[in-house]
């Protein structure tokens, strides 16, 4: 008896966290591992990546990991799955694995087995094997998987858009996908995020003639803000210097090694000459390239709009263009970031609302795909949920019929037995690990709950210290306030906390010989947290410290 089990420990009904588990007669291939960016209430966290509880636990099932595209909400966790299963194999295209070991240097994590795959050769693993496939997106050599078994295979869409003129590192086989539909496609799972839109996405993801407009009507500098892994909008704009006196400014030591790793492995089709240095940053028509931070969204270019970056300094003359797509989660700082840039007097320039940067598949991609490869099955992913839905729908205006679409949120089983969908009711474990700055252990809810307290209400600190001989108070109590009330016109309200703390200090000090500071820490939270509630309605972090002398 065949099984088959399909299910995602991240990428349903969200964006970005993409992680997707295909388990074969109890052998696991695992599809992408990626993050999700953090939204501007989640004090402190900087992205969010899977639990992979599950996989430590069947990590000795594992075939491999297998990476669609060196995008952040594919590849951003394989430096936290690697630190959990150090020896996991890993297979991505030749730029994606040079992106991931840029990636990986830079976290100062060793991967022990990443090897290098080729678009259209197959790789055997005896009972299945994996067929790499090559997809428009705009990250070179992106690549979809056909997993073939006895039952069919099983199709594995990341993103991807239709474009016959595109060629090279960006080309799309058609004829390809239609042959390993003529096989049998048992499931096919493909990507929703533009399932709303209208039509192809071709030709509006073309933006080299924007660009051209930006470079050619701005007098002044120019600042494109960039995500460092869209390599083809780096393409388009260094394709826009052609012809101009303008040198390119590549700022940050990331930015610079993807840049030329890219150049040195043919990615990127530039005149060396026209990148300059440092010294010209200060050019009236020179172009500076500022990388949007996955950690901190902006980062860079606010430092430069604030006033606080060593190298450049914001001028009315200058002209900054935002040429990263903006995400939902980060739309608050974007246009706050906006507003500061309008005050300083510089121009903004943003890709026109009817053009994309994120090269996703529009309705009439997604229906085309499903006419080539003929499923089954199909599974929409990859997306929030009324997307899944809205692609499911489009499945279903081309001839799917309603009960073979499947549509799951994380951590749900979808079983195949012997090449027939079964119902189940099982659920995998999912959760969210939230990352805050270097460090890969989760912040979890508790702390980010502090945190949102912290920032809402505030910060009290009652200090005192105690004999230790006879836990007599010898100074104290002193009460600190951060982010709560102004202390000089509230003398009042301190003095009563002072007070209130003395009373149970003394209160659980016994015999001049013991004190229970667990109780004063807690009585002391509930009595003056009660206190200050009633006065201010407030509910201000309260922190306690009692040490002896």
């Amino acid at each position: 008896m065949s099984k088959i089990n399909v299910f995602s420990l991240g990428g349903l009904n969200e964006n970005g966290k993409n992680l997707y588990v295909v388990s074969i007669n109890d052998r696991i291939l695992l599809f992408d591992s990626g993050l999700k960016y953090a939204t501007d209430k989640m004090y402190g966290v900087d992205y969010i990546i899977p639990d992979f509880s599950y996989l430590i636990q069947n990590k000795e099932k594992i075939v491999g990991l297998f990476i669609s595209h060196a995008h952040y909400e594919n590849i951003g966790s394989i430096n936290d799955l690697v630190k959990a299963i150090p020896d996991i194999h890993i297979y991505a295209t030749n730029y994606a694995s040079k992106v991931i070991q840029i990636e990986s240097d830079e976290a100062n994590v060793s991967i022990k087995n990443l090897h290098v795959i080729k678009p259209h050769k197959k790789i055997d693993f005896k009972e299945f094997s994996v067929f790499p496939f090559s997809v428009t997106h705009s990250a070179p050599e992106s690549v979809g998987y056909s997993v073939n078994t006895d039952d069919g295979s099983i199709v594995y869409m990341a993103d991807f858009v239709v474009d016959s003129t595109m060629h090279g590192h960006y080309d799309m086989d058609l004829g390809k996908l239609a042959y390993i539909g003529k096989q049998g496609v048992l499931l096919l799972m493909s990507e929703s995020v533009f399932a709303e839109k209208q039509g192809f996405t071709s030709p509006n993801h073309k933006l080299d003639k924007y660009f051209k407009d930006v470079v050619e009507k701005s007098e002044g500098r120019i600042i494109f803000s960039i995500l460092p892994l869209h390599i083809l909008t780096i393409q388009n704009i260094f394709d826009a210097l052609k012809g101009t006196k303008r040198k390119a400014v590549i700022m940050g030591k990331y930015l610079h090694s993807i840049v030329d790793m890219a150049i040195n492995e043919g990615y990127l089709d530039i005149d060396k000459q026209v990148i300059g240095d440092l010294s010209n940053l200060r050019d009236d028509d020179s172009v500076i390239f500022v990388s949007n931070d996955r950690e901190m969204p902006y980062y860079n270019l606010s430092r430069i709009v604030n006033g606080y970056d060593k190298y450049i300094t914001l001028k009315s003359t200058d002209t900054i263009c935002f040429a990263d797509p903006s995400y939902d989660a980060i739309e608050l700082t974007s246009v706050k970031l906006k507003n500061d840039i309008a005050q300083t007097g510089a121009s903004i320039s943003e890709v026109p609302k009817n053009k994309s940067v994120r090269l996703h598949a529009s309705s009439q991609d997604l229906m085309l795909m499903v006419k080539l490869f003929n499923p089954k099955y199909y599974m929409p992913i990859k997306g929030e949920y009324r997307y899944q839905v809205k692609n499911a729908e489009l499945a279903e205006q081309v001839g799917m019929s309603h009960e073979n679409v499947i549509l799951k949120e994380n951590g749900d089983v979808v079983p195949f037995v012997d090449g027939v969908l079964k119902e189940s009711y099982e659920k995998i474990h999912v959760d969210d690990i939230l990352i805050d700055g270097k460090s890969s252990n989760d912040v979890g809810e508790l702390v980010l709950k502090d945190r949102e307290m912290l920032g809402n209400n505030g910060l009290i600190l009652i200090s005192a210290t105690v004999d230790k001989r006879n836990k007599r108070i010898k100074n104290g109590p002193e009460v600190l306030t951060r982010g709560f009330i102004y202390v000089k016109d509230n003398l009042d309200v301190i003095e009563e906390i002072k007070s209130k703390s003395l009373e149970i200090i003394k209160n659980n000090t016994h015999n001049g010989k013991y004190a229970d500071y667990a109780k004063i820490r807690t009585d002391i939270r509930e009595e003056v947290g009660s206190f200050l509630y009633k006065k201010t309605e407030s509910k201000p972090v309260i922190l306690t410290v009692i040490q002896e002398m």
